[in-house]
């Protein structure tokens, strides 16, 4: 780690590491602690307490979770020197900061909530808006993470990711406790929750960010904003960068933004472009072999990117080397993640189970490794599978993940040909009758059926909205999301337009919350002006 740095004194820090284990060990007390510090070390950037963290001091379990940063801070508060930097809003660390400030506000807010007799409206809307914060922790986990690591700085996915995950349980046990009306026990632990939030941005804020200024450059923070903006943010809005030829830079003063398309990373598919260009490959159009037919680059890319599942490979040597684009991704990933050890992509918890998969598909003892998450309204399966070679040697994992929440919720049998726009209430023969007449039909009557759909017609969806219409009587601030998506499941199609945060609906998880989401909050959430979404609805619906 300490190559990432110039004139590192190491003697320094092993004066710097002697005191800070003497104080935590009992040995001496504050002051004795802050005085030898100020007397043999004088100054100490935060980048040093990060070298001293990652090469001098021993891994415990759940290192990072026990760590008091505050009582560090104050055995440094002497000699830590931090730089103040002038970073654009749009800038990754940036990003991180502007979340931590809103979710700072929501704390207070928590604070001063618990003052009071129980509300549950209130505790449940102000609970809404700290779950967001799940998106910062991803973020960081996919996003900053995996650059520091190429880096030879692992503490953050070996021990920082443990306590991210922990903050995450945390804030949503009290959630679940307030939906469970567990009112007593759910009061009882917002302090904790306080404390324990407060403690990880001051480790983000004091060590994390400052050491990632100092590693990373800025040619690798453009990089990892086209990232940023794929997984999304919490609580802010990251605008688009108006010239593609703005850096990102933590010395520039012009601002800038992640917006996927302005800089100059290459996607996939011109990745694999450039590197079978090498081999002679230079047309795009150019066909390529593959197991069973030819295919261009191109095509290639779209079935990828149109796969009604999620996939994932991870090579030989342990490291992941592709993932599927899709818009439907069921957890957010990056391309960050792209060359990285695959036991770091996971919390350390879970790092055994990895481990185990490999070990057993590599040996042969086994082939394949399933997993499914079962809730209320969404159940996600999930497979792994050795990947051999025609000789049998093992090159790797196959990752497949799938929502199957809709597959699982069918019933009877559907032999004719139908649409998602169609309505309830329509007439259309049920399960049970389409059984019953299976045996009857001629392959000619099935024809004359089907040659009678028509897609993408406007005359359709001019019906369709008709329809809608007569099922909406009227849209409000109050009307439910899921009925303006039953009446028409097309209108996403304008929500797309009206903000890209809408996109969110694509996402299985985000079922969870729809049912009780409504149009002022789509609104707030989204950041679009409710008169204008109002507007825009009724028009859409002819009301």
């Amino acid at each position: 780690m300490r190559e990432n740095f110039q004139n590192i004194d190491g003697k320094k820090l092993e004066i710097v590491h002697e005191i800070k284990s003497a104080y935590d060990e009992g040995k001496i007390s504050l002051e004795e602690a802050r005085k030898a510090l100020k007397d043999r070390v004088q100054h100490l950037a935060p980048y040093e307490i990060a070298i001293i963290e990652q090469e001098m001091v021993e891994e415990t379990e759940d290192e990072c979770v026990k760590e008091d940063i505050q009582a560090m801070l104050e055995v440094f508060q002497d000699v830590l020197v931090t730089k103040e930097q002038s970073l654009p809003e749009n800038h990754p660390i940036s990003c991180y900061r502007r979340e931590n400030a809103k979710m700072k506000e929501l704390l207070l807010s928590v604070e001063d909530l618990v003052q009071y007799p129980v509300i549950k409206n209130q505790w449940l809307e102000l609970y809404e808006e700290l779950l967001k914060f799940k998106i910062h922790l991803s973020r960081k986990q996919n996003q900053l993470y995996p650059v520091l690591e190429k880096k030879g700085f692992t503490r953050p996915t070996t021990t920082m990711w443990t306590l991210d995950d922990f903050i995450r349980d945390e804030i949503t046990e009290c959630y679940n406790l307030l939906l469970e009306d567990k009112e007593e026990e759910f009061i009882g632990k917002q302090a904790e929750l306080v404390a324990d939030v407060r403690d990880l941005m001051d480790k983000e804020e004091n060590i994390l960010y400052p050491t990632s200024l100092e590693m990373i450059n800025d040619e690798e923070f453009r990089y990892m904003a086209e990232g940023d903006r794929e997984i999304g943010f919490a609580y802010i809005t990251v605008e688009p960068e108006k010239s593609p030829n703005q850096n990102i830079s933590h010395t520039a003063s012009q601002s800038t933004s992640p917006l996927s398309g302005l800089f100059s990373a290459p996607g996939f598919a011109e990745e694999l472009a450039g590197l079978l260009g090498k081999y002679g490959f230079n047309n795009k159009e150019e066909k390529l072999n593959v197991t069973t037919g030819q295919l261009t680059l191109e095509q290639i890319n779209l079935i990828y990117q149109h796969m009604p599942v999620d996939l994932s490979y991870v090579d030989e040597n342990e490291l992941v080397c592709f993932y599927t684009d899709t818009k439907h991704r069921v957890f957010p990933r990056s391309k960050n993640v792209i060359g990285r050890d695959v036991k770091n992509c996971h919390p350390k918890a879970s790092v055994h189970i990895v481990e185990e998969i490999i070990k057993k598909f590599r040996s042969g003892e086994q082939d394949k490794a399933e997993f499914w998450i079962n809730k209320p309204d969404l159940f996600i399966y999930i497979i792994y599978y050795a990947v051999r070679d025609e000789n049998g040697k093992f090159r790797g994992v196959l990752e497949m993940m799938q929502d199957c929440t809709h597959i699982r919720s069918l019933q009877g049998s559907q032999t004719l040909l139908t649409w998602e726009q169609q309505e309830k209430g329509e007439s259309k023969e049920t399960s049970e009758e389409e059984d019953k007449r299976e045996g009857s039909e001629t392959s000619e009557d099935v024809g004359n059926k089907e040659s009678t759909v028509t897609l993408g017609n406007e005359g359709n969806r001019e019906s369709t909205r008709t329809l809608a219409a007569g099922k909406l009587t009227e849209i409000t601030e109050d009307t439910l999301l899921k009925d303006i998506l039953e009446a028409d499941p097309n209108v996403k199609t304008l929500l797309f337009r009206l903000s890209d945060r809408f996109k969110a609906l694509n996402t299985p998880l985000a079922r969870i919350m729809m049912p009780k989401a409504t149009v002022k909050i789509m609104s707030e959430r989204a950041e679009v002006d409710l008169d204008t979404l109002l507007r825009e609805l009724r028009e859409y619906f002819k009301l």
